[in-house]
């Protein structure tokens, strides 16, 4: 018995939201990736409905993270800023 191969993946065009949330915490270190995604996952839907803050983004995430949820915060901030996400 043979089996097919899975379907291939498409990639999130760089423009989207899915794709600037998850790069935007690609430099975070966690414990593990799925704590990475899961963070990403958070900062996706802050910024698809912009309700609370990002510092309540990350916290709300629980993800596991191996540097403070401020620098965190600091650093998915200045990502966004570079994408023209966010201003000063």
């Amino acid at each position: 018995m043979t089996t097919k191969p899975p379907p291939p993946t498409e990639a999130f065009p760089p423009d989207s939201l899915e794709k600037i949330a998850y790069s935007s915490v690609a430099s975070i270190p966690t414990e593990e990736p799925n704590d990475r995604n899961r963070l990403g996952y958070h900062i996706w839907r802050w910024l698809s409905n912009r309700q609370g803050t990002l510092e309540s983004a990350v916290a709300e995430s629980g993800s596991r993270l191996q540097i403070s949820r401020q620098e965190a915060t600091r650093i998915i901030s200045e990502e966004l800023k570079k994408r023209g996400i966010l201003r000063d």
